[in-house]
Parts: structure tokens; sequence; C-alpha cells
């Protein structure tokens, strides 16, 4: 993989003792988690439509009878 950056900012990067790889490594792995997170946050919200359907009660009441009637 590579990356362009000005000449200046390489040099002073490199006088700095930084690791190109890891900083590069560790960016892409963050941006991979945030990401994910929002994907997760978008198909959450989705959903919250669905859930708020949910009759509580009614399921509270179904599972009772099921288990009575065991």
């Amino acid at each position: 993989m590579s990356a362009k950056i000005r000449r200046e900012l390489k040099e002073e990067a490199e006088r700095l003792g930084i690791d190109f790889s890891e900083v590069i490594r560790r960016a892409i792995e963050e941006e991979v988690k945030r990401r994910k997170l929002q994907l997760l946050r978008e198909k959450l919200n989705g959903l919250r439509g669905a859930l708020e359907k949910i009759d509580v009660e009614e399921i509270v009441e179904l599972i009772r009878r099921d288990r009575e009637e065991r």
C-alpha cells in the first residue's frame, strides 16, 4: 500500500521517529471499527420501528399459556 504525502511532512515524521506502517495500520483498524459501528446503528434504527410495535404484555401472556399447556 502506498500513500502520497508532502515531502516536508515525511521528513518531519521521520525526524520524529514515526513508524508509518504502524500509524497507517492503526488508522485503518479504527476506521473499520467506526464504519462497522455506523452500520450497526443504522440497522438498529431500522429495527426500532418494528420493535416498538411488539406488545410485551401479549408476549408474556403467550409464554404463560405455553407453559401452562405443558
